[in-house]
């Protein structure tokens, strides 16, 4: 018999994956969408195996029908607080009500339990529903990627390709963790499947550092890139509050500093992984920062 998987949030870039990658196992999908989602959003999930439950006011109510029989409820809510928090705890207490025995929150990110409070905006409110979270009779299971692999190509300002830099803070030889949102949303499936699955799973489709990264991108190129420290985490710590104090950003999910904030934890020893749990499910392939760097730069 199919299992029933609950996913929150589907009509997100990486919510729509996970979705794809639970048909693709077999899964029997209900999908939460909300009445004033687009057409073209909701045709998304005309597909052998997922249900649309569409719901007018988000509340356990209506989201509980949606969960009546499923194994899990899978959440890839991304939001600020109201929805990160507020929001994902309706969608908690919905899958109580209707007895669903997991839940896999909208973490998927580098590890924010070796963190305090204060150090990242949107980690800490991740830090805060988990503990919520872990006050739930459900279980659950977080997924750690590190950062999206996917963000190489740009939005994280480590490759810099119109100046052919690999620009770092801190230590050029520290390891951080890339993940693809493909594999983050194969293994979420996989976990969203597993009724053993344990709290935390940490996985990386690559652990690179930036010197590494610098010879992967003068491979895939065919050009020199320059290796640039803008300093060391101290001073990147001044320029987050300074970034803070001139553009706040408190309406925005991913203002400057926040990103700003992301790239400090990346740098920082806390964010090593030092034990993967990538073998726990059989993936095809996981994809490395050479594989996206190659698909965007050579075209």
């Amino acid at each position: 018999m199919k299992q029933i998987i609950v996913v929150a949030g589907a009509t997100g870039d990486l919510g729509l994956r996970i979705v794809n990658s639970l048909l693709d196992r077999g899964a029997d999908v209900h999908v939460i969408v909300r009445s004033n989602a687009s057409i073209e959003k909701r045709s998304e999930f005309a597909k052998p195996g997922a249900t649309v439950f569409t719901i007018d006011t988000w509340n356990v109510d209506q989201i509980s029908q949606a969960c009546v029989g499923a194994s899990c409820v899978v959440s890839a809510l991304a939001g600020l607080r109201d929805v990160v928090i507020d929001a994902q705890k309706v969608l908690l207490e919905a899958a109580v009500v209707a007895r669903v025995p997991r839940f896999i929150p909208s973490d998927y990110s580098l590890d924010f339990t070796r963190f305090s409070d204060g150090e990242n905006r949107n980690l800490d409110w991740r830090r805060e529903f988990h503990r919520y979270l872990d006050t739930s009779s459900i279980s659950a299971t977080s997924i750690f990627n590190g950062a999206f692999a996917d963000m190489l190509t740009g939005q994280m300002p480590l490759v810099l390709f119109k100046q052919k830099l690999v620009l770092h803070w801190g230590d050029a030889d520290h390891k951080m963790c890339f993940t693809t949102k493909d594999d983050v949303a194969a293994y979420t499936a996989c976990a969203a499947l597993d009724p053993a699955a344990p709290r935390c799973l940490r996985i990386a489709g690559d652990l690179i550092s930036p010197r590494e990264m610098r010879a992967v991108v003068n491979e895939v190129s065919g050009k020199k890139y320059r290796l640039l420290r803008a300093g060391g985490l101290g001073l990147l710590s001044i320029l987050i509050k300074a970034a803070h104090t001139m553009a706040p950003g408190e309406k925005e999910i991913y203002p400057a500093f926040q990103g700003m904030q992301y790239m400090h934890n990346m740098m920082d020893k806390r964010a090593t992984i030092a034990t993967l749990n990538n073998s726990r499910y059989p993936m095809e392939r996981w994809a490395t920062a050479k594989d996206v760097l190659a698909a965007f730069l050579v075209k």
